[in-house]
């Protein structure tokens, strides 16, 4: 199969250079050999989502000299390439799951799992599910659910299967002493949660490499035990490393990053930023101005560097 690789942003802001770096890697990844680059937008979580970002994201993607093969500007044969236009997709995956018993309703709110949960591993911020609802009746969740005036949760029946792979850059990755937990697919709101939409999608638009940051390998043991329940072939995952503020946190909105759009606004041409980004991903020499296409040939993803990096780049 021929590679097929993908870059896939949230619309809720503006892209900074952390945004940048991975999307250039991925990028590189897939044109170097001879492959597919495909966009996504991942616009689910709607209370989010910034009217003008996407447009904003696509736009500066082009400044920086990346192209893409498929992609809600450009259709393709597996689209619909925005999130918000797949639930049914999402839908029947779900059904399939409780159809075979890899998938369960849930009454319980956040707060009864904090106070229900008997270990303190907590995955995104939560506590681990204790197992209330999986092997109560369906219906008698659905009636709990709604006497709490909402729709239950769909989970994964995650049986703590332990989930062993091999990284493209770190290598072989340990599961995690517990195994898979009972993760949420569909919320409450009926919205699609990320692990689920991201199988279902890179899986439908035959993605091969899966080139990101490392702020989502915990994730990665979830979506292959999704693919294996859904008996569907997972791809390679490569995690590369974050970029960092000089304090060393993450980049996020409170750390008010500086975006592809300002750089744009101050007459920084894209050569630089280029520069930057594969400098400090060391596979090319530091601050050498060159386009994206420059940086084609010859690249491989495990010549970067496996550290994160600082950018002392402000916002304000």
């Amino acid at each position: 199969m021929s590679v097929r690789g993908r870059f896939a942003p949230s619309p809720t802001g503006q892209l900074h250079m952390g945004n940048a770096r991975t999307a250039l890697l991925a990028w590189l990844d897939a044109r170097a050999a001879g492959g597919a680059f495909l966009m996504r937008i991942e616009d689910l979580d709607r209370a989010r989502v910034q009217p003008e970002a996407e447009a904003q994201q696509l736009d500066d993607l082009r400044w920086l000299g990346l192209d893409w093969d498929e992609g809600p500007d450009r259709g393709g044969p597996f689209g619909p390439y925005r999130q918000s236009e797949r639930t049914a997709r999402y839908d029947a995956a779900i059904d399939r799951l409780l159809a075979s018993g890899r998938a369960f309703l849930c009454a319980c709110s956040r707060a009864d799992v904090a106070r229900a949960a008997s270990a303190p591993h907590e995955q995104d911020g939560e506590a681990r599910y204790p197992g209330t609802c999986r092997e109560a009746d369906p219906k008698a969740v659905a009636a709990r659910a709604a006497a709490q005036g909402r729709a239950p949760v769909v989970r994964f029946a995650g049986r703590g299967e332990r989930v062993d792979f091999v990284d493209e850059l770190r290598g072989p990755v340990a599961a995690e002493p517990d195994g898979i937990d009972d993760f949420v697919l569909r919320r409450a709101d009926g919205t699609a949660a990320y692990q689920l939409a991201v199988v279902v999608d890179d899986a439908a638009m035959e993605v091969t490499r899966v080139v990101r940051g490392d702020d989502l390998l915990s994730s990665t043991p979830r979506q292959i035990a999704l693919y294996r329940a859904l008996g569907l072939t997972a791809p390679s995952f490569a995690h590369v490393p974050l970029v960092l503020t000089p304090d060393g946190e993450r980049l996020a909105k409170r750390t008010r990053p500086v975006a592809l759009a300002a750089l744009r606004a101050r007459g920084i041409p894209p050569e630089a930023v280029v520069a930057g980004l594969a400098g400090s991903a060391g596979f090319a020499p530091p601050w050498q101005a060159a386009t994206a296409a420059d940086l084609v040939a010859g690249f491989r993803l495990a010549a970067i560097r496996r550290e994160a990096v600082t950018f002392g780049l402000s916002g304000g």
